[in-house]
């Protein structure tokens, strides 16, 4: 980010944009000052004698110029240094497209402050949300609307495909709540067979059915105080899904085989790797309870959009399995090959098989057994088609971001890890346009 300077655009060169602040308010501000003379002696002539209200004009106009202008830069210093101390720590993203459109200082600064008010945010939602591994922008957002519905008691659907981790973004939601301190019960939709699962959410009477040799609890009043999280709600068959629109709406329910209304205050966080958009208009899924639960939907990306993840995530993991077992740069470049069809819960089983057979030692490419030698590489905001030539940008993106994203941003251990030259990575990170300082610790 260039040195900031208060008085001087960055999108314009005109000189008028230049001396916006430190000479045209002040300017103004003295104009203001000298006014009323100059209207008190043109409708009171006698009330000044010859030219001394000239003489208080100057006056007054000048003392508040000095003043004013004293003033803004006595405010600017400090402004100044927090800016080229941002600038040194290459904490704030850089942003021309933004920069380039603002008007005047005044816009830059905004857009200066609104960068630092982003990244506390964001600072703040990965310190809240620790079991959650992710450092790429796509998991950034998600740190983001995790923080601002877990305070709430509003209704979540989380969206994604299986294995991204969606239990642990409800848990997470649950932990970060006021209902913490309440039960946090989770009902996998699709485990439970459908005559059982009425009775598994809503609890029965004695003798409701054969086998009903006594009352149960059902899922929701288990969950009262706390947070129920309906796992793969796109499976529930119909006639349930009737039941559980009744019940989160009107905060009641009847156990099965019973006639008395049961209250309960719960949170509901729902989750489904299905198409429940498609899913309605085939029939199979109730409209009104979609609406019901889509009042804050997340969607958590799959693994291959956010392959700069990837070496945490795999450092995090064989940390948890067996402590000690290392990485090579040749395992890396395979595990950022693969496709991910299984996401996250494909790479912790993966990495959990690849530390048995490594034996505890350097984890290479021969343990990672069931992997395609390539994969398909998929990066956000990159189309699929036939250019090889955006296909490998693609690649090296990846390969170059992991390794920024392992070794903290230093360039020197990144060329390292990837086996080339320090200013070959220079000349590949600037033909990129990668932001190597998103990648250092306490970076937005």
């Amino acid at each position: 980010m260039p040195e900031p300077d208060l008085g001087k655009s960055r999108g314009h060169n005109s000189p008028l944009v230049g001396i916006s602040l430190v000479i045209l308010v002040p300017f103004i501000l003295a104009g203001l000052a000298a006014l009323p003379i100059l209207a008190a002696s043109s409708l009171w002539p006698g009330l000044f004698w010859e030219r001394h209200a000239e003489i208080l004009c100057l006056l007054s106009g000048g003392t508040v110029y000095l003043a004013a202008t004293g003033l803004l830069l006595w405010v600017r210093r400090p402004i100044l240094r927090f800016l080229e101390s941002a600038r040194q720590i290459d904490v704030l993203a850089k942003a021309p497209g933004t920069v380039a459109r603002s008007r005047d200082a005044l816009d830059h600064l905004e857009g200066v402050f609104d960068q630092v008010v982003e990244l506390l945010s964001t600072m703040d939602a990965r310190a809240l949300f620790p079991n959650m591994v992710g450092e790429s922008r796509a998991m950034r957002a998600v740190f983001s609307q995790l923080l601002k519905v877990a305070t709430t008691d509003a209704t979540v659907l989380l969206l994604g495909e299986s294995g991204v981790g969606k239990d642990l973004a409800a848990h997470s939601i649950h932990e970060k709540s006021g209902r913490a301190k309440g039960p946090f019960v989770p009902v996998n939709c699709a485990a439970i067979p459908d005559g059982l699962l009425e009775s598994e959410l809503f609890g029965h009477e004695k003798g409701a059915f054969t086998g009903a040799v006594s009352r149960k609890i059902g899922k929701f009043e288990k969950a009262a105080g706390g947070t129920l999280f309906l796992d793969e709600i796109g499976d529930m068959p119909p006639e349930t899904q009737a039941k559980i629109l009744r019940a989160l709406e009107t905060r009641q329910f009847e156990r099965v085989g019973g006639t008395v209304p049961v209250c309960v205050d719960v949170r509901v966080v729902a989750a489904t790797h299905r198409d429940l958009s498609e899913m309605i208009r085939q029939g199979r899924f109730r409209e009104d309870l979609y609406h019901r639960l889509n009042v804050f939907p997340i969607h958590l990306p799959p693994l291959r959009t956010r392959r700069e993840d990837i070496p945490l995530l795999a450092e995090r993991m064989l940390e948890a399995t067996r402590p000690g077992t290392t990485l090579s740069v040749e395992a890396l470049q395979r595990l950022l090959a693969h496709g991910w069809p299984g996401n996250v819960r494909e790479l912790k089983n993966v990495l959990e098989r690849a530390s048995v057979l490594s034996g505890g030692s350097e984890l290479g490419p021969r343990h990672l057994t069931g992997l395609s030698d390539t994969g398909p590489v998929e990066t956000a905001g990159v189309d699929e088609g036939p250019d090889l030539e955006l296909r490998l940008s693609a690649y090296e993106r990846t390969l170059i971001e992991a390794a920024l994203a392992r070794t903290g941003g230093v360039q020197a251990r990144a060329a390292a890890l990837l086996g080339i030259k320090e200013r070959s990575l220079w000349h590949r990170v600037k033909k990129l346009g990668i932001e190597v300082g998103r990648f250092r610790p306490g970076s937005s």
